[in-house]
C-alpha cells in the first residue's frame, strides 16, 4: 500500500462547519462563501468520461431547477482537470442533449477532496467516491452520503432530503420515515413527565403514544 494510501481520511461531520474552499470551476474561480445565505449540495463524482458518472450528470441537471426552487445551488467535483471537466460537459450536452449549468470543481490537487474526506483508498484508489454533502444557508454540514463507484445516485431522494433537511430547521420538527412533503411531521418528544400528561391532551396533534405524535404543518 503506498503512502497515500496508507493516510488516515478526514471525515467532516453532520452539524461541522463545511470546511471552507476556493477552487477552480468550470464557470471559474469559486469560494464555499460564494454559497452564503443559500442551500448547496456538494457532489463528487470519480472521473469524467465514465457511464455512470455521465448518467448521473444528466440527472443532477435534471433536478437543478427543483432545488433553485428550495435555494438550494448544486456543485460538482472530480479529480480531473478544468480542460477535462469542460470537454466532457459539452459531449454530454451533444450526446444527451442536455446543458450542465452548475459549475464543476477541477480538483486535481485533491485539495477540496480531501477536506471533505471524498477519497476512499480501499473503494477507489486515488479517484473522489460519490459523496454528496448538503450544507445549510449558515454553511453547516446537515447531511453526507456515501455511494460506490458501481452505484448511481438517486436524484428523488437527494431532492426529498434537502425538503426534509428545510423542514426540520423551519418548523423544529422531525420527519418520519418516507417522509415526503404535504406528510404530517412529527414533534419532539416530551421532556418529563408533566409534558407527556400534557401531550396525551393536546388536541392539536395526533398522539399514537406518549413518546411519538404526528401533527400537520
Amino acid at each position: 500500500m503506498s503512502e497515500e494510501q496508507q493516510q488516515p481520511v478526514s471525515l467532516p461531520r453532520i452539524g461541522d462547519p463545511a470546511p471552507n474552499f476556493e477552487a477552480t470551476t468550470t464557470h471559474g474561480p469559486v469560494k464555499l462563501e460564494d454559497y452564503k445565505g443559500s442551500w448547496l449540495v456538494l457532489f463528487s463524482h470519480p472521473a469524467d468520461f465514465t457511464p455512470v458518472c455521465t448518467t448521473e450528470f444528466v440527472a443532477f441537471q435534471e433536478i437543478y431547477p427543483k432545488l433553485r426552487e428550495l435555494n438550494t445551488e448544486l456543485l460538482g467535483l472530480s479529480v480531473d482537470s478544468n480542460q477535462s471537466h469542460i470537454a466532457w460537459v459539452r459531449n454530454i450536452e451533444e450526446n444527451f442533449n442536455t446543458k450542465i449549468e452548475f459549475p464543476v470543481i477541477a480538483d486535481l490537487s485533491k485539495d477540496v477532496a480531501t477536506k471533505y474526506g471524498m477519497i476512499h483508498p480501499n473503494d477507489s484508489g486515488t479517484e473522489a467516491s460519490r459523496a454528496v454533502f448538503v450544507i445549510d444557508d449558515k454553511q453547516v454540514i446537515k447531511a453526507i452520503i456515501y455511494y460506490p463507484l458501481t452505484t448511481g445516485r438517486n436524484m428523488a431522494e437527494i431532492v426529498r432530503l434537502v425538503e426534509a433537511l428545510q423542514t426540520n430547521v423551519k418548523h423544529q420538527v422531525s420527519t418520519p420515515a418516507n417522509w415526503t412533503p404535504g406528510d404530517d411531521v412529527l414533534v419532539p418528544p416530551p421532556a418529563s413527565q408533566q409534558q407527556a400528561e400534557e401531550r396525551a391532551n393536546d388536541d392539536s396533534v395526533e398522539v399514537i403514544d406518549w413518546y411519538l405524535a404526528k401533527k400537520k404543518l
